[in-house]
C-alpha cells in the first residue's frame, strides 16, 4: 500500500502573486521500498528513489536539497513542469486564429523556450487533491501570460503503485483558442544520481521510432523529419549510450537533443522508451499517448575536466555534462510554425490530455 507524506520543503516568492508561500513536498512511499518526492515549486520531481537487483536503494533523479537550489539553476529546468508549450518556438512567433501571436522570447533574445521566463516549472503549484497513491497539483495560467491567449487551467496527477509504476495524467483546459504542450523534463541516472558520466554511458537505450525531428543549428524544426536508420542517433533497438555519444561528439551540438517520433494513438497508453543500466540491474520504461519523446544527454552541464566550475546538486554531488539523460514526452517542438506536425492547437472545451508513465524494476545483473 502505497504511503503519502507530507512536508514543507522551504519558502519561496510565487512569481504569479509576488506574495511568499510554502513549498510543500510529497513524498510517495510503496511498500517495496521506492519513494518519490514532488514539491508544489515547478511540479518537480525532487527524488526517485529505487532498489536495484540486491534490494539497495539510490536516487536515480537529479536535483537539489533545498529551493535555492532550484532558482539558481532554475535554467536548467531539472525535475519539472515544462509549459504552457515545451521546447523552442522560432523568433517567439506564430499565427494562430488568423492573428499574430508575440511571443516572450527569453532565449538569447532571439526565440520562445519552455513556456518564457515564468513558465510552469517556476510557479507554485496549487495542491487540490490528496489521495491514497498520490497527489493532483493545479495551476491556472492566465490569458496573455508571456504572450499566450486563454486562460488555461491545467491539473497534474501524480501516481505510485507497488509495481514501480510512477503515473503523471497531466490535463488542460482553454477559455480560448491557445497552444499547450507541455512536457515534464527529469534527468535521470539509474545508478545514483551522483554517479557521474562513466555510468551513463553504461545505460543501454531504446526509443520506437525511426525518425527525429529536423533541426538547423539553433535547434528549431526545418519542418522535415530525419530517417534514423544506419545513424548514430538510431536507438529502435537497445544500443549502448556511451557508444551513440562517442560517435556523437564532434557534432555542432556534443550530445543528444533530439526530438524522436514515436507512433502512438492518443486514446492509448504505449511502451515508447527503455533504459537499462546493466551494472545495478535497474531499469525504467517510458510509456505515453503523446507523439513525441525529446531525448537528451544533459549537455548544458559544466564538463569540470575541462576546467568548467562545478554543478553542485543533492548531497553535494557534482553533476556534469552527459551525467544524465532525460526521455520528455512532448508533441514536436515548434509544432504551431508547422502545421504537418502534430497539432498542439487546443480550442475552449476541448481537453489536452497528456498521460505518461515511468515504469521502474530490476533485472538480474550481467556477468
Amino acid at each position: 500500500m502505497v504511503r503519502v507524506v507530507e512536508d514543507v520543503f522551504g519558502i519561496a516568492v510565487n512569481p504569479m502573486t509576488q506574495k511568499t508561500d510554502h513549498v510543500r513536498r510529497f513524498t510517495l512511499c510503496s511498500e517495496k521500498g521506492m519513494s518519490v518526492a514532488i514539491l508544489t515549486l515547478g511540479g518537480i520531481i525532487q527524488s526517485i528513489r529505487v532498489p536495484d537487483a540486491n534490494a539497495k536503494l539510490e536516487d536515480v533523479c537529479l536535483g537539489y536539497d533545498d529551493v535555492a537550489g532550484y532558482y539558481r539553476n532554475q535554467k536548467f529546468y531539472i525535475g519539472a513542469i515544462i509549459g504552457r508549450v515545451a521546447d523552442r518556438v522560432a523568433r517567439g512567433r506564430f499565427s494562430l486564429c488568423s492573428k499574430d501571436i508575440s511571443l516572450s522570447r527569453n532565449h538569447k533574445d532571439h526565440y520562445h523556450l519552455n513556456g518564457g521566463y515564468v513558465g510552469f516549472d517556476s510557479v507554485i503549484w496549487d495542491v487540490v487533491g490528496i489521495h491514497k497513491d498520490g497527489v493532483t497539483f493545479q495551476h491556472v495560467s492566465p490569458d496573455g501570460h508571456e504572450g499566450y491567449p486563454g486562460e488555461v487551467t491545467v491539473n497534474i496527477n501524480y501516481s505510485l503503485n507497488e509495481a514501480g509504476c510512477l503515473g503523471l495524467r497531466i490535463e488542460a483546459r482553454a477559455k480560448e483558442t491557445t497552444c499547450i504542450n507541455i512536457g515534464h523534463h527529469c534527468l535521470f541516472n539509474l545508478a545514483g544520481h551522483s554517479s557521474g558520466r562513466d555510468t551513463l554511458y553504461q545505460h543501454m537505450i531504446m526509443i520506437k521510432a525511426n525518425k527525429i525531428v529536423d533541426t538547423d543549428l539553433e535547434q528549431i524544426p526545418t519542418g522535415k523529419l530525419m530517417p534514423t536508420r544506419n545513424t548514430p542517433y538510431d536507438f529502435s533497438t537497445l544500443t549502448n549510450l556511451g557508444k551513440r555519444l562517442n560517435q556523437v561528439n564532434r557534432c555542432p551540438i556534443s550530445g543528444f537533443d533530439n526530438n524522436y517520433c514515436v507512433d502512438v494513438d492518443p486514446n492509448q497508453v504505449k511502451l515508447v522508451a527503455r533504459a537499462v543500466h546493466p551494472c545495478s540491474g535497474r531499469f525504467v520504461e517510458i510509456h505515453t499517448n503523446q507523439p513525441g519523446v525529446h531525448f537528451s544527454t544533459a549537455n548544458g552541464l559544466p564538463q569540470e575536466d575541462r576546467g568548467d566550475v562545478p554543478h553542485v546538486g543533492k548531497g553535494g554531488a557534482h553533476y556534469s555534462q552527459h551525467s544524465a539523460f532525460c526521455l520528455q514526452t512532448q508533441k514536436y517542438p515548434d509544432a504551431m510554425n508547422n502545421p504537418e506536425f502534430p497539432t498542439v492547437i487546443i480550442n475552449p472545451g476541448q481537453l489536452y490530455d497528456h498521460q505518461v508513465v515511468y515504469r521502474f524494476g530490476a533485472c538480474p545483473k550481467r556477468v
